[in-house]
């Protein structure tokens, strides 16, 4: 049994339909509206929103590989607060924490190439790599694909380009666009997936695959024109300036400016597969062109195919306005081997002191309230989820308070997990659902948060560095799990 995660995607449907003939496919998505739509594939579409840990489990039981093909560019909450970096560390992580736990046998991920000379990656392309970290960091066996850009039906990368060509007789190249990269056809990428799957010799394994030329973005400009039959005049010029490309890029394309942003800074690297087994194995068994691929991604008309999951997005934009839920993610340093469990605890210990005297944190027994001091009134209420918790994971429910409202379908929570082996902690609020009119919990509450969380991260930070003693010899607020205990280091343990 397979499952795959962003299945809706131009790259998961080529995928799975090159899957369901020799699998049990499981289709993993967040869209109510394609869980409850019939598959005449035959493809078992399971509602699984990946900011839930225990969804996550749930839908991968049984499961025997799973393929990991999620970005998190666009919105997935009525606001949110948070970068595409830190949603997607957070994604990975529930994911490989959920397939350790069921024991599926590898996970399959398609990433970005590393750029060249061991240039600075983009946020782009860091984020990539850092997902490809975290899924490579539990006990499943994982096989990362990095590939460049994707030629395809429906891609977003060649719905950009396209649309660009298509759109301007006159275009001001920047600099970006002297990049090389080795632009793969979605079908050599399937290929490569299928390689992979279930293949012992590539678990715990990286590989860059890519087509069979390196071009620079204008060549592939170029190209397309000439394969579309436009005559078009291309003006380089010397500048790179990301903000404007990406204006620029999102004006004439009509593609979502969270989507371009990061896409255009990802095109300023050359990013060409580095030699390996499987792009040669690629390269010789007839690996399509770039004209080859880009023959199926322009429709009759002239207009690149529109991305398989452009009217679901829409629908789905509609329930999450609808639903005016809140998710809000940071990420703050961890001090040594601190763990998650003592941030939380050092969490419910600061803030009163750092909102003192207008806030107290009350805490007993898996209770923890957030008062008003003086008055005594609870802002919020949370209660600690022993069964879900461990020494990396912390995990409180909202369960009351006169700023929470609460509803069975949204749960909201709050939680501090630790990330990339320890590295970083991550402050996460997910599915809040505040009683404040919409417009004034935006510019009340939501900024008071994001001024909390601030603070607490510069906190942490000055103890890192020893500007601040820890506390470590307290015992804890909440209650403690024996299992997952943290490893042995002279300056964090904890008292328990």
């Amino acid at each position: 049994m397979v499952a795959i995660a962003g299945a809706t995607g131009f790259v998961g449907k080529a995928i799975t339909s090159a899957l369901v003939d020799r699998y049990r496919v499981i289709g993993l998505t967040r869209s109510p509206t394609r869980a409850a739509q019939e598959d005449d594939r035959g493809v078992e579409w399971r509602h699984c929103n990946l900011f839930s840990m225990a969804q996550v489990e749930a839908a991968l039981e049984g499961v025997d590989y799973a393929i990991y093909l999620v970005h998190s560019m666009l919105p997935n909450a009525r606001l949110t607060q948070a970068s595409f970096v830190d949603m997607d560390v957070l994604l990975a992580d529930n994911f490989a924490r959920a397939a350790e736990a069921n024991g599926v046998k590898q996970i399959l991920y398609l990433g970005g190439i590393r750029p060249e000379k061991d240039a600075a990656p983009s946020r782009h392309l860091a984020s990539r790599l850092e997902v490809e970290e975290v899924l490579a960091a539990r006990d499943t066996p994982t096989t990362a694909l990095r590939a460049g850009l994707i030629v395809g039906p429906g891609g977003s990368s060649m719905r950009m380009l396209v649309q660009l060509v298509r759109r301007l007789p006159l275009m001001v190249l920047p600099s970006w666009t002297l990049s090389k990269s080795s632009p793969i056809a979605i079908d050599d990428v399937v290929r490569a997936v299928l390689r992979c799957l279930g293949d012992p010799e590539t678990f715990s394994r990286h590989f860059e695959i890519g087509g069979p030329e390196a071009m620079t973005y204008r060549e592939m400009m170029r190209r397309t024109a000439r394969h579309m039959g436009k005559s078009r005049w291309m003006v380089p010029t010397p500048f790179f300036s990301p903000r404007l490309s990406t204006r620029w890029v999102a004006t004439f394309t009509g593609a979502p400016i969270e989507l371009v942003g990061p896409l255009v800074e990802s095109l300023e690297h050359t990013v060409v597969p580095e030699p390996n087994w499987l792009n040669d194995w690629l390269q010789e068994t007839d690996t399509q062109t770039f004209e080859q691929a880009l023959e199926g991604s322009i429709d009759e008309g002239g207009r690149p195919v529109e991305n398989p999951r452009a009217a679901m997005i829409r629908a789905d934009t509609k329930t999450i306005r609808e639903a005016r839920t809140v998710r809000s993610i940071q990420r703050l340093p961890l001090p040594g081997r601190a763990g998650a469990a003592w941030a939380t605890d050092e969490y419910m210990h600061w803030l009163p002191r750092f909102m003192w005297p207008f806030l107290d944190v009350v805490v007993e027994g898996p209770v923890v309230e957030f008062k008003l001091r003086f008055v005594g009134t609870v802002l919020l209420e949370l209660t600690h989820h022993h069964d879900d918790s461990r020494h990396d994971r912390q995990l409180l429910m909202i369960t009351g308070g006169v700023l929470a409202k609460l509803h069975e379908q949204w749960r909201g929570r709050l939680e501090f997990r630790e990330v990339l082996r320890g590295r970083a902690l991550i402050a996460a609020i997910h599915d809040f659902r505040p009683t404040l009119p919409w417009y004034i919990y935006n510019f009340t509450q939501a900024l008071a948060h994001l001024f909390v969380m601030t603070a607490f991260g510069r906190h942490l930070r000055r103890i890192a560095q020893g500007e601040e003693p820890p506390v470590i010899d307290r015992p804890p607020l909440l209650p403690r799990r024996t299992t997952n205990a943290p490893p042995p280091d002279e300056r964090w343990i904890e008292a328990e």
